[in-house]
């Protein structure tokens, strides 16, 4: 089946469903990271419900890389509260109906703090996935936890299959699959236009985003015409040109376990100015020890404090 007929079945695949998934392999690349949240984007302007991961935390900073979730959400109507839990944070949950509100009441154990209600977040389970677009995986086993353990949500689906791996096995019901292609950006960008899906400013980004981290900033050998018009068309569009990076985790400050008593500090070794590393560390005095004015010290300074000093070169006064 060549390009256009491949294009064309996808666009039928995806006219027809109202809901699918997207889904990254473990440890995704930029360049499919941009690509899978490009998507993520671009089906929400054609009106579909599309939930987006990961089997582990995606950081880069793309638009869109905060909806990756590190399970299949389907839509459907049972209703899933969740927030943040700690063993044994819990004392007991139960209901009471009061007119005609519904009251869930979490009680937390003693010792325990309460639940922040910022935390809380809501979504549905239960429903069904029309079709699973599968980003840059040569095999379903390459994504990980979200195939082993959903492996029959996969089943009886449509599976777009859009990958440029050379050992890529052809799994999908549509195999969209092009080794010669700079990155997957690019093809997605293909896919945007059989579709007609209008590709905004976020779009363009991430996908012009994903095509200069693929290809080393369009030097690499997969680089082609089509890639620098691909790369054209999206910053006529309005494409941010920026490095993508991964997002730092910020974690609780703790003090290095050195510092937990008061205890002189001794460096390795000090350069001095002439060149040499001096064998003898320096002595840092505790502060409490500085304040203590010895008894005798005098109140006034040196009679020569003021006097010029003239040093040598090697270091010495005169």
């Amino acid at each position: 089946m060549n390009q256009t007929n491949i294009l064309a079945r996808i666009n039928e695949i995806i006219q027809k469903g109202s809901s699918g998934a997207i889904v990254l392999p473990v440890n995704p690349s930029a360049d499919a990271t941009a690509a899978a949240t490009a998507l993520y984007l671009g089906f929400h302007k054609l009106g579909k419900n599309v939930n987006l991961a990961c089997s582990n935390k995606v950081n880069f900073n793309l638009t869109a890389a905060d909806k990756i979730q590190s399970q299949l959400v389907t839509t459907g109507d049972n209703l899933v509260i969740s927030f943040p839990y700690a063993e044994g944070a819990i004392d007991k949950v139960d209901y009471n109906i009061q007119g005609d509100n519904f009251n869930l009441i979490i009680t937390p154990r003693e010792g325990f703090p309460k639940l922040d209600p910022k935390q809380v977040k809501y979504n549905y389970t239960g429903g069904n996935f029309d079709f699973v677009i599968v980003i840059d995986s040569p095999t379903l086993n390459n994504l990980g936890s979200l195939y082993s353990e959903n492996d029959k949500q996969f089943q009886g689906k449509d599976i777009i299959n859009i990958d440029r791996h050379l050992t890529n096995s052809s799994y999908g019901t549509v195999n969209f699959v092009d080794k010669t292609s700079s990155s997957i950006s690019e093809m997605v960008l293909k896919l945007f236009q059989s579709l007609n899906t209008e590709i905004d400013r976020d779009i363009a980004t991430n996908l012009y985003a994903g095509i200069a981290s693929a290809t080393n900033n369009f030097t690499s050998y997969s680089v082609t015409a089509d890639t620098f018009e691909a790369a054209a068309a999206l910053i006529r569009i309005g494409a941010v040109k920026k490095t993508l990076t991964k997002q730092l985790q910020t974690r609780p400050f703790q003090p290095p376990q050195q510092l937990r008593s008061p205890i002189s500090y001794q460096p390795a070794q000090t350069p001095t100015f002439g060149g040499r590393m001096s064998e003898e560390p320096d002595m840092i005095t505790p502060i409490e020890e500085v304040e203590k004015e010895p008894k005798g010290t005098p109140t006034s300074a040196p009679q020569d404090w003021l006097k010029p000093k003239i040093f040598r070169g090697g270091g010495g006064l005169v």
